[in-house]
């Protein structure tokens, strides 16, 4: 059985520029590319397989129609997304709801999700929390465009991580690239966007005021996250994000150097991105190159996995329920 890779599916933002080419070297379309969805089953955005049984259907399709390769899964939609945003330019500080408040509202799943920062320009900050004490101040605070106050700011380099619940205000800034593994939804909820005006339409983008006081969390806490880094020779595992504190998906980040076994262990398939570097996937005695910018998923049908050369790689896998 062979692992599944992809090809991102690209999209077109007014944050975006064109790092996904200079620093992956993705052939992306013209114009201003904020995000690559390396990963993902989104109608928004699906990923194409580029390989074997499955090669040529998209990743919510092969999930539908070939569950055995996802462990025969109750969630009837892939439940995570893995991607590269590439933020030329400030994205509007924003919010995204939780599961329950999606299904009413928007008939999708909520958005939790997590930043590994890829690189950061000096000075680079994000803006993460905020200081409203209640929901009253929220409010008046937002409606009043008081931001400088509102807003928490968190100066960011390359390596950072940032976990990012629903309920987070939070925006990425200009000069900063990050893989980002989160839920597989697609609702954001815009509080501010800086006054910018589409190229295309002439007008303000929507805001979305109510929709994001209804699920801003009150007050603002940072999770407390419990890292932990193994060594396996000269690699290391360093583990993210796992439950209690993650309901939704295991994150890990592998550092390989010469090789690193691996094992799919409990989870029912494991989504990988390589971050830096260059290497093979040994399964089954079959090898498989790969180097900066290559995704895959590790199907159910294959336990046991190496990773050889020197190498990083993002690895993510589903909570299940």
């Amino acid at each position: 059985m062979e692992p599944i890779f992809l090809a991102p599916y690209f999209q077109k933002k007014i944050w975006g520029g064109r790092k996904l080419e200079t620093q992956f070297n993705y052939d992306i379309p013209a114009g201003d590319i904020g995000e690559a969805w390396v990963i993902s089953a989104h109608p928004h955005g699906p990923s194409t397989i580029l390989n074997g049984a499955l090669k040529g259907k998209t990743l919510d399709v092969a999930y539908k129609e070939n569950p055995e390769y996802f462990g025969n899964p109750k969630e009837p939609v892939f439940p995570l997304l893995t991607k590269i945003l590439d933020a030329n330019d400030s994205l509007s500080v924003q919010v995204h709801p939780d599961n329950e408040y999606a299904r009413i509202h928007e008939g999708e799943l909520g958005k939790t999700e997590c930043w590994y920062v890829l690189s950061a320009e000096p000075g680079s900050y994000l803006i993460y929390g905020h200081h409203a004490k209640t929901k009253a101040e929220l409010k008046e605070m937002i409606e009043s465009g008081d931001w400088d106050h509102l807003l928490r700011k968190v100066p960011v380099k390359k390596g950072d991580f940032f976990y990012v619940p629903s309920g987070t205000i939070h925006a990425l800034t200009k000069g900063i690239v990050v893989l980002e593994s989160q839920q597989s939804s697609d609702t954001t909820y815009r509080l501010y966007d800086y006054d910018r005006v589409d190229a295309v339409t002439g007008e303000k983008r929507e805001l979305h005021l109510q929709q994001s006081i209804d699920t801003t969390t009150v007050p603002a806490t940072d999770p407390k996250l419990n890292i932990v880094t193994t060594t396996q020779g000269e690699s290391k595992v360093t583990e993210y994000l796992q439950p209690p504190v993650s309901p939704f998906f295991y994150v890990d980040k592998l550092d390989v150097v010469d090789e690193l076994q691996l094992s799919r262990g409990e989870h029912p398939y494991v989504l990988v991105s390589i971050i830096d570097g260059a290497g093979q996937l040994v399964v089954d005695g079959q090898q498989f190159g790969l180097k900066k910018g290559t995704n895959f998923i590790i199907p159910n049908q294959v336990h046991d996995y190496t990773l050889t050369g020197q190498m990083a790689a993002i690895l993510s896998a589903p909570v299940e329920n």
